[in-house]
């Protein structure tokens, strides 16, 4: 599988602000790799450095073998970006969107017309392309802004935050449409022996959920990855350390657990906590909760160890140290 995105020591400061430091990222063909962390983490400036939209005050990068920083137009051919704000033309119908991006990157009408078309039925919008840009909800804007992106054939897909701001159901339609197409069998090459890769994906999201459905997943922490893996492996870290607590008042419960020896944090999550705990101490501290609330004293406490969640593993990560 080849690597499609390379980037090696990227450090980028704003004024006294260190926005990324020290990045490093490898991402595969056909892999989705989800960038995760707090607000002002430095997710958007790490996807504006790789897109080529800034440049790194040092490191480099490169997409599909080409250098960011030296080899511009050859990385623009590879890549489709969504950035968070919507950046198309009002005023324009869904397709004549499509048909101004695919022409900017060069399309002949023979090209771009079929392929559009192509294109706004993948994502669901083929019965809306005369329908303005201005008109559409906040969900069908962000498929025509995956379907501008993918209008070209890219490679490699930034998409930075594609899915803040819609509902439930959007998000999930929308990454029915990413799983889809890294699963896409890739177009055959001219001589008809066909591409053993597929495409790249490197996103950003707030959610966690999101998250977990990444092939692998990075955490940022001002400026720098903090931590790096799969779902399953980044959980791993926390196993044995989260015991769910649930319980009429969590306001009087969490100002209990929270003076119990070997709890290192606790976090409301809906009707219950999450109490994070010392490696090796959950049974000590489910006991401790029983000592505290006897069932003679009328007040129905349960608690348990649970498997970690991603979301877990943020909360621990974005309160660690450097």
């Amino acid at each position: 599988m080849t690597v499609s995105i390379v980037a090696q020591h990227l450090r980028k400061t704003f004024g006294a602000t260190l926005a990324v430091d020290d990045m490093n990222l490898n991402i595969a063909s056909g892999e989705i790799y989800g960038l995760v962390g707090s607000d002002g983490a430095g997710k958007t400036t790490t996807m504006r450095l790789l897109v080529g939209a800034l440049k790194p005050d040092s490191g480099d990068a490169s997409i599909c073998g080409y250098s960011v920083g030296k080899q511009t137009e050859q990385v623009r051919a590879q890549l489709g970006y969504l950035s968070q704000r919507f950046s198309f033309y009002e005023d324009l119908t869904v397709l004549e969107n499509i048909r101004f991006f695919a022409e900017v990157r060069g399309l002949s009408r023979q090209e771009w017309l079929p392929r559009c078309m192509e294109i706004l039925s993948f994502v669901g919008l083929d019965s809306f392309k005369d329908r303005r840009a201005g008109q559409l909800s906040g969900g069908m804007k962000q498929k025509l802004g995956l379907a501008s992106a993918l209008v070209t054939r890219p490679k490699v897909l930034l998409l930075d935050e594609p899915t803040t701001g819609v509902d439930p159901v959007t998000r999930q339609d929308f990454w029915q449409l990413l799983i889809r197409l890294v699963s896409l069998t890739p177009n055959p090459s001219p001589d008809g022996r066909g591409e053993a890769d597929g495409v790249a994906v490197i996103l950003s999201t707030p959610y966690m959920d999101e998250a977990a459905r990444c092939h692998r997943v990075g955490f940022m922490r001002l400026g720098r990855m903090i931590a790096e893996g799969t779902p399953s492996q980044l959980r791993s870290n926390l196993e044995g350390c989260i015991v769910e607590v649930r319980g009429r008042s969590l306001l009087s419960l969490r100002q209990v657990v929270e003076k119990i020896k070997g709890v290192e944090d606790v976090r409301a999550f809906g009707d219950k906590l999450h109490l994070r705990v010392v490696s090796g101490r959950a049974e000590s501290v489910i006991a401790a909760l029983a000592e505290a609330f006897p069932a003679r004293s009328g007040v129905q406490v349960e608690a348990r160890p649970v498997p970690p969640t991603l979301e877990d593993v943020f909360i621990s990560l974005s309160g660690s140290k450097d």
